[in-house]
């Protein structure tokens, strides 16, 4: 070992020999103690700690990091990360780190490899020899040269014994990565950069994702099943084009990397892009990302500032996105307050900024992301310049980097502008009346667009176009009773956290938690309107509420007030109002205690729930002051979430014996109530579709095994993507938003975004108790479901022992660590 640790030593030696860039540029002073005070997180070894554990380290971030050393003048301080993939790349690009020598280094992450030949590029060191590793040949061999995914920077194996393990899922980041690394040594690949301009949309935007439609086209770029890749135009009518302000950035920077190595034809782009870019920039001069990351962030901002100004962007948007970023920076002028220590930290936001000089860095891996991206926007050097090593080159102006459009003549409609630029307007319906609350829920609406047979590669998928397909004006789901028609704002909200389950129709879910957050729709939902003559608030309404708009990254500070006046002393949550359920509804009390985990202690809510539990572990529909010998399904699978959860990124709370073994109790209850193919059967005797996958998602939550329901309820769905609510029946939209969760394998806690995850310690549920595996090391249910989405047929198998026996899973993509 001290042999290996002196040899790397002698590498990092010889790689600061060589890899120092000079420091004479714009960005030197505020985003040097940013490189300095990431360099002091690093490990001895120079890793970074995933942050959802086991033994491999982020290597996504580590070379964030190293970008944002390099780009501050400060190369020198990246020499141990360079020095750890000299020995330890293939442990990020290929599958070997995750089953060592046993021949699944021939399975290639191509976004991952992409990045590692821009590592090499940025740190000086031989991109074709980089540890032994030919990353230029490694990053061309992933781009697909036939095929459906013909052009795409793929994830492949070199095996084809493994081929069915692997399912493509790289993205527009790698896509990016990969045409500014090959231009880094001087190469363009047509076939890679048209593939990644055919992701940039109408607007001018790109979005993360790529996209299979329905097509007539014969060839073989076309799936078996009648689908091919489609642009970013084609993918609008199936929800798959969202505009996406991160993608859009490193999009700019492979653009103008590409043109700088001599391709043609970028200029029109380009200059789309920054137009785009320069409209979407909000009047707090941050940028925001995609679906989830839609609020203004220095993630996305660092991003962006550093694309812009490698297009020669000099103006006021700017000045006003650097100050941003300082306006987020931890400096000198912090002594006295928690973040002393803390100089060069950059939050995610400036609120968090302010929260932390009081209450100290809660969440340190969301600094660390942010301060690395944050780092690159404030050096304002692009990423070509840094493969280039020429970050000490002033950049001249561009012609792409145009001032806004002018103002409309006098009369004229002005040209649309701000953060929603291509976003459809909210339907006419916000605000509606719901069906009054006491009466049956009413029977759904189909709209006249809705397709009947939805077809796709994964049963999620094939849900989601189901789900997408009911939201009525593509914002909201409506109900008839008594020939009346209505809004269903509880459907759409559950509709809305079903989508985000599932991963899927980034465009619905915005435009439905737009139409939710409305105030009009929330003073309906939470607080009654029409029918409420004084004042009233419902606690279950707020708490979902409270939760989408933390989804998407906004928060409501009078939904979170509203909440909390709905908290009595003891910790319960009710109803005020003349329509108030009066009954003591576990449900509600669940919600309200998920929303407020986000934003108070909720251990007196928690306790509720503990004192209600029933004796066989199970917990009652309802509270009462009497004990209960047993309780009901659904209402156990919301309290175990609520058991569960602890906000994301921030310390987590001290897990009581109690807390614990409410949770162990009620999963071992929950499994010995499924039977052997993961389904749960009704009172007639056949399998609850709903009620399946509701449990599956309980017991997934507290750590057990939920693959056997996932497998079983995909073979259900019907034609059009739906489940139906009895064997036999058409699909029926209240039970295929329950199955979401049974066919995704996870709940909404656990999605790209969620204000929250399962960060209790995982129960250990004795075996004859429960009767099936059960996770018995804490992991993340996101790598469990980022390692499912991306493998089929008999790789499940493999699959999912991975995920219940290997220490050193690790998920290699987060929320702004998409590359």
């Amino acid at each position: 070992m001290a042999g290996t640790r002196l040899a790397a030593l002698v590498s990092a030696v010889a790689v600061v020999a060589v890899g120092t860039l000079s420091p004479a540029f714009a960005g030197e002073t505020a985003s040097k103690p940013t490189s300095q005070w990431l360099s002091a997180q690093l490990s001895p070894e120079g890793t970074l700690q995933n942050p959802l554990g086991g033994e491999l380290p982020d290597h996504g971030l580590m070379i964030d990091t190293l970008f944002a050393m390099y780009a501050s003048g400060d190369g020198a301080l990246a020499a141990p990360i360079v020095a750890y993939l000299d020995h330890h790349a293939t442990d990020y690009y290929t599958w070997d780190g995750l089953v060592p020598g046993q021949g699944y280094d021939a399975i290639i992450t191509g976004g991952a490899a992409a990045k590692v030949l821009v590592a090499a590029e940025v740190a000086g060191r031989d991109p074709r020899n980089f540890g032994g590793h030919d990353m230029v040949a490694e990053t061309l061999g992933a781009i697909m040269r036939s095929g459906v995914d013909r052009g795409r920077v793929s994830d492949y194996s070199k095996n084809p014994d493994f081929k069915d393990f692997v399912s493509n899922n790289a993205n527009m980041f790698g896509q990016a990565l990969a045409v500014i690394g090959l231009a880094g040594v001087g190469l363009t690949d047509r076939l890679a950069l048209d593939t990644m301009l055919s992701q940039q949309c109408s607007e001018g935007y790109f979005r993360i994702f790529f996209g299979l439609v329905p097509t007539t086209e014969t060839g073989d770029q076309v799936t078996p099943d009648g689908h091919k890749v489609s642009t970013c135009d084609e993918g609008k009518p199936f929800g798959q084009s969202a505009p996406d302000g991160d993608a859009t950035g490193i999009a700019l920077s492979a653009m103008l990397a590409a043109r700088d190595a001599g391709a043609a034809g970028l200029d029109a782009p380009i200059t789309k892009t920054v137009r785009w870019l320069k409209a979407h920039q909000t009047t707090s001069g941050g940028w925001g990302g995609g679906v989830g990351t839609e609020a203004a962030n220095t993630n996305s901002t660092g991003l962006i500032l550093q694309a812009l100004a490698d297009a020669g962007c000099v103006d006021a948007a700017m000045t006003s996105g650097a100050a941003f970023l300082e306006s987020a920076q931890v400096t000198a002028a912090d002594l006295g307050t928690r973040l002393e220590d803390q100089v060069g930290a950059i939050a995610y936001t400036p609120a968090e900024y302010q929260a932390a000089r009081t209450n100290g860095i809660a969440g340190l891996d969301t600094w660390i992301r942010a301060s690395a991206q944050a780092g690159l926007g404030l050096s304002q050097v692009g990423f070509h310049d840094l493969t280039l090593r020429r970050a000490g080159t002033p950049t001249s102006p561009d012609p792409g980097c145009l001032p806004p459009p002018p103002p409309s003549p006098p009369g004229e409609k002005p040209a649309p502008t701000g953060e929603h630029l291509s976003t459809p307007p909210v339907s006419k319906k916000v605000g509606s009346p719901a069906i009054r609350r006491g009466l049956p829920r009413g029977t759904v609406v189909t709209p006249p667009s809705a397709p009947t047979q939805v077809t796709g590669p994964t049963p999620a998928g094939r849900l989601a176009g189901y789900l997408a397909g009911q939201l009525v004006d593509g914002d909201h789901v409506e109900v008839t009773q008594d020939g009346k028609t209505f809004v269903d704002y509880d459907l759409t909200a559950d509709l809305v956290l079903g989508l985000r389950t599932l991963g899927q129709q980034p465009d619905a879910v915005a435009r439905a938690s737009r139409f939710l957050l409305n105030p009009d729709s929330i003073k309906a939902y939470a607080h009654g309107a029409p029918y409420e003559k004084g004042a009233a608030s419902y606690a279950e309404p707020l708490a979902k509420l409270q939760i989408i708009a933390r989804f998407a990254g906004s928060g409501d500070n009078d939904l979170t007030r509203d909440l909390a006046a709905l908290r009595t002393p003891d910790g319960e949550f009710t109803d005020t109002g003349e329509f108030a359920d009066g009954t003591k509804s576990l449900q509600r009390h669940a919600w309200a205690t998920l929303a407020t985990t986000t934003s108070a202690n909720p251990a007196a809510s928690i306790d509720v729930l503990i004192a209600h539990q029933c004796a066989d572990g199970l917990f009652p529909a309802a509270f009462s002051a009497e004990s209960c010998a047993t309780g009901d399904l659904a209402a156990t699978a919301v309290a175990v979430q609520a058991l569960a959860a602890e906000p994301r990124n921030s310390v987590p709370a001290v897990s009581t014996s109690e807390r614990r073994h409410a949770l162990e109790t009620a999963a071992a209850a929950l499994t010995a109530r499924t039977g052997e193919d993961g389904t749960v059967t009704g009172a007639d005797g056949q399998p609850d579709l709903a009620l399946t996958a509701v449990v599956a998602g309980g017991r997934q939550v507290a750590g057990l095994d939920a693959s056997k329901a996932a497998r079983t309820l995909g073979g259900l769905a019907l034609a059009d993507g739906g489940f139906p609510k009895s064997p036999g029946g058409p699909s029926d939209p209240g039970t295929s938003i329950a199955a979401a969760t049974g066919v995704a394998g996870r709940t909404w806690l656990d999605a790209d975004g969620s204000p929250l995850t399962t960060a209790q310690p995982r129960p250990v549920v004795q075996p004859l108790a429960a009767g099936l595996p059960v996770i018995a090391q804490p992991v993340s249910s996101n790598s469990a479901f980022w390692l499912a989405t991306r493998f089929s047929g008999a790789a499940l198998v493999l699959v999912f022992a991975l995920a219940v026996g290997l220490r050193h899973l690790v998920r290699r993509t987060t929320p702004h660590n998409r590359g």
